[in-house]
């Protein structure tokens, strides 16, 4: 009886990843035969779990039931959703905290005690450094989120950073959590053209309205689409070069905050920077250390590269006259 239960956990485990399971790969994974599969699945749906089988392919699949069943986890699984839970209680999204911490406390009293210690472990020594941001109601996020998905039009009130409200009706298409703030990245049908919006500073208006075809983002995803429009929005100084290396090797010395990195081949990337000064917009570029090429900037940027570029030679032209008026002496 006990290898029988073991086998029908293992069997629920092997469902609940939501893939579909034909009875030959079940019966292989199990060490049995697809009899005994069947008899398993049985079992399964008469203790409540809603396993269908799936149409032409000889396979089964746990659908969604009324009641939602005991979640299997490995040991693994079991540490990220305990780190998920805790990391969660002290995210931007108000409301959540109390539910993250009766879930963690729920999934602690079932914990190994091995596993127990090993998430204990992980939190005290880690240090969260909570940062000052706007709250965002769950429900608001979701109400996004499902028009983003079914592609429906939202209606919605906004408060802009300068305190003017206005109603804006537009195409959704996704939402980018950056920090401490969410955003939705939307076309704009009153503006005819993309803008981004605060979540916290947006109220939707219910119903939703009708089915829209998307259209393409001006950037090749909603994370770089936002870090540009961030960028232009935050620096008075703003310029675009081309990296002479890929967008890989260069990652680690660009800093978050510091540009954004478009690949372009194997060999070159774009970098895009802004600062408040154009000295430390010198400085940002000339710190990736690598060969690069202005393409696009204020004039006073170009001006400082050269000027730095004549303080280099310099330096260099000085050290090689010192170097042979000693050698001359020497000799």
């Amino acid at each position: 009886m006990a290898k029988t239960s073991a086998r029908l956990l293992k069997l629920l485990s092997l469902l609940q990843t939501g893939q579909d399971r034909s009875g030959e790969e079940l019966a292989e994974r199990l060490g049995v035969s697809r009899r005994t599969v069947r008899r398993d699945i049985e079992r399964l749906r008469e203790l409540g779990y809603p396993v269908h089988s799936v149409q032409g392919a000889a396979g089964y699949r746990l659908a969604a039931g009324a009641a939602l069943p005991p979640l299997l986890l490995d040991d693994e699984e079991a540490v990220a959703v305990a780190v998920g839970l805790r990391t969660t209680a002290g995210s931007s999204v108000t409301g959540i905290e109390e539910s993250s911490l009766r879930a963690l406390a729920k999934l602690e009293q079932v914990l190994p005690a091995r596993l127990r210690h090993r998430v204990n472990v992980l939190q005290t020594a880690t240090v969260h450094v909570g940062a000052v941001g706007p709250r965002v109601g769950p429900d608001t996020l979701l109400t996004l989120a499902e028009a983003c998905r079914r592609q429906e039009r939202l209606r919605f009130d906004y408060t802009s950073a300068h305190g003017d409200e206005t109603r804006r009706d537009a195409e959704p298409h996704s939402m980018v959590n950056f920090g401490r703030h969410w955003y939705l990245i939307a076309w704009d049908l009153g503006r005819a053209d993309w803008r981004t919006f605060r979540v916290d500073r947006l109220t939707p208006r219910t119903p939703t309205g009708p089915r829209f075809v998307p259209r393409p983002l001006p950037h090749r995803d909603p994370a770089t689409y936002l870090a540009h429009q961030l960028s232009a929005r935050t620096w008075t100084y703003q310029a675009t070069v081309t990296l002479h290396e890929s967008a890989e090797a260069v990652a680690d010395r660009v800093w978050p905050g510091m540009g954004v990195v478009e690949a372009v081949d194997e060999r070159s990337c774009l970098l895009y920077v802004g600062a408040d000064t154009v000295p430390d917009l010198l400085w940002m570029l000339t710190s990736v250390h690598t060969d690069f090429t202005l393409d696009d900037g204020p004039p006073a940027l170009a001006e400082a590269l050269r000027a730095q570029a004549d303080r280099c030679r310099n330096a260099v032209r000085d050290t090689h006259r010192e170097s042979f008026d000693l050698r001359k002496r020497q000799g």
